[in-house]
């Protein structure tokens, strides 16, 4: 009796011993990531899937911080300060085509409108690209918009050498175009419309010059991963897809929650503001007519090889990335999972 008691308690032991150290199994997966930009209404989307549970539900530990600008994403996450970027899908055309074995992949594009433009004050003389030519613009240096200026001018078929660029910081942007500092300014339609009204800047003082209307019919920021991430741990990406599109679907029923999982981390933010700015992001940046078929987070193949091609011959680049180096779909939800449409 007492060797069969000496047992039950050294067994007892041992599983309570097992208890307190953390399983292979449990353990979760740290991740890091770097946003677009600082803290807006629109990256309720991320928030929204940590708060809800969704990346732990996955298995994964993901640590999000702000970024400074769609373009710049991408050499953070190819040099490996980061696993996963929020970044300008033409920036990574870029990138690929001048260092393919160091560039990341996109696994799911968010904005697959073309959001990128010069805005200038309401009276300003410049009514097209061409009346750029003799004038300055001005832009943050990790700007998308700036980043893709050379291929609007290409184009838009107006000499990039006879306008002056010039830059600056970017929450200096709006202020330093209504000062008359610069005649007009890069960047997102959006995100120049929102940070101008914070200010006090009214929507009929800024009018935009929209590359879209010049043939740039293209792709912008998406989800990049490391192509160490997808080698090592491809689980980590596909589980993190899956914890962003539900965080995706749950701010799209309720706008207000996803804007207020932001403010949680960033108090200071005008929320009646941030949800004016997540709405015009759904409507005007990701809610392209092919989503009804191929779903929010997928490409069409065609359009983003011809994507490549107007960056790779509007910059000069190297060399022409397949759309597979850009791309990978893979890691994607099932088509059947993926929101088909957005209000």
């Amino acid at each position: 009796m007492r060797l069969a008691s000496l047992r039950t308690a050294l067994m007892a032991a041992a599983a309570l011993a097992a208890a307190a150290l953390p399983s292979a199994a449990s353990a979760e997966t740290k991740l890091k990531m770097v946003l677009n930009w600082k803290y807006q209404g629109p990256q309720g989307f991320f928030f929204v899937a940590e708060d809800k549970g969704y990346f732990k539900a996955e298995g994964l530990d993901v640590t999000i911080d702000q970024g400074d600008g769609s373009a710049a994403a991408v050499p953070k996450v190819a040099s490996g300060a980061y696993d996963i970027g929020f970044g300008d899908l033409n920036a990574l055309i870029e990138f690929a085509a001048k260092k393919p074995e160091e560039a990341p992949v996109a696994v799911y594009v968010m904005f697959n409108r073309p959001p990128f433009t010069v805005a200038v004050k309401a009276d300003s003389p410049i009514k097209t690209p061409k009346d750029f030519e003799g004038k300055t613009l001005g832009g943050a240096a990790n700007d998308g918009a700036l980043k893709l200026f050379p291929a609007l001018c290409k184009s838009a078929k107006i000499d990039c050498t006879k306008v002056n660029i010039t830059n600056m910081a970017p929450n200096l942007r709006e202020q330093m175009l209504m000062r008359g500092q610069v005649d007009g300014v890069f960047g997102y339609v959006n995100t120049i419309r929102f940070s101008a009204k914070l200010i006090g800047v009214k929507d009929d003082q800024i009018r935009y010059i929209n590359y879209g209307d010049y043939g740039m019919d293209l792709y912008s920021n998406a989800i990049i991963v490391s192509k160490k991430l997808i080698k090592e741990n491809p689980a980590a990406v596909k589980g993190f897809l899956r914890a962003l599109n539900k965080g995706v679907i749950e701010s799209l029923k309720d706008p207000k929650a996803s804007v207020a999982s932001v403010a949680k981390r960033e108090p200071l933010i005008k929320t009646d503001v941030e949800l004016e700015r997540f709405d015009a992001t759904v409507k005007d940046e990701m809610n392209h007519p092919e989503i009804a078929e191929i779903g929010l987070g997928s490409i069409d193949p065609a359009r983003l090889k011809t994507s490549i091609d107007i960056l790779v011959e509007a910059n000069g680049l190297p060399r022409t990335p397949a759309t597979s180096e850009i791309f990978d779909p893979s890691f994607l939800p099932p088509a059947s999972e993926l929101p088909k449409k957005l209000f």
